[in-house]
């Protein structure tokens, strides 16, 4: 394991949680972080020195774009050129490769890795693992992968570097790229994302009509852990009749008949068009 990896927005939220990882590994590491902040975290934080992209470029065989999407089809092709053939880039989301932002070069491997990040439902004993949501810290979480194009046998180098990069991991998943679009901005962002937030908007609601604060936040988290460890299997159980009946005649009070066209293609290409 000594390839080398040339990462893009090192000195980002995201590109710092790699770039300590990446430390635990043997792969060669160029950082590369035009952002004066940046690249004093990353000295200041973990001892790491920039390059310029040139030099990071310069026999690369991963190449990591830790970027924000809307930035990912810029930067991809204005190193494109500088890249040797068989080359994996990366990125770290499914939106820009699913929308046709990476540049058409056929001799090149892409390759998308994301975390599922850590489950709600887990074992950790650690106080630091309990506490670490996001992951690629303490807590163990899953990944999914897709290799959308390049040989087959790349995919394996594509795995282990995200096994590194997203570190401790409970599961890994290839996927296709339009499964994980399907997963996000569908699944998690689309659908997950805005329940929640209608789930706090109503515990707000709850607070204006009279209930104490904390007494709503504590019956509402209490109950998604309950309710959701039935719904998910994760404990035997059923619902009582009362909870059956609120949902029979509130799902419908609540969500429109047709709300599963959101993960239509044309639904998934268009928030994605959004969002790049």
């Amino acid at each position: 394991m000594n390839e080398k990896i040339a990462l893009f927005g090192a000195g980002g939220k995201m590109g710092v949680r790699l770039s300590s990882n990446l430390l635990k590994s043997d792969y060669r590491v160029a950082h590369v972080e035009p952002g004066a902040a940046g690249q004093k975290r990353l000295k200041d934080e973990l001892g790491i020195e920039c390059v310029s992209a040139d030099a990071a470029l310069d026999g690369a065989d991963v190449v990591i774009l830790a970027v924000p999407d809307t930035l990912i089809g810029k930067l991809s092709h204005e190193i494109s050129p500088k890249l040797k053939p068989g080359t994996m880039v990366m990125t770290l989301d499914a939106a820009a490769p699913f929308a046709g932002h990476l540049p058409d070069r056929k001799d090149l491997t892409y390759f998308v890795a994301h975390p599922c990040h850590p489950l709600i439902f887990n074992d950790e004993a650690d106080s630091n693992a309990r506490r670490d949501f996001f992951g690629g810290a303490y807590a163990k979480q899953s990944i999914t992968s897709a290799l959308m194009q390049g040989p087959d046998e790349a995919f394996d180098l594509g795995e282990a570097v995200a096994k590194v990069i997203y570190q401790p991991i409970l599961r890994s998943y290839r996927l296709t790229v339009d499964q994980m679009a399907i997963l996000e901005p569908g699944l998690s962002e689309t659908i997950c994302a805005t329940l929640l937030y209608v789930m706090r908007e109503a515990m707000d609601e709850t607070v204006k009509r009279g209930v104490p604060e904390q007494a709503a936040r504590d019956f509402l988290l209490g109950h998604m852990n309950i309710l959701g460890a039935v719904i998910f299997n994760e404990i035997p159980g059923a619902f009582s009749d009362a909870c059956n009946k609120a949902i029979e005649f509130g799902k419908p009070r609540l969500m429109r008949d047709d709300w599963k066209k959101v993960f239509d293609r044309d639904e998934i290409a268009e928030s994605i068009r959004r969002i790049t």
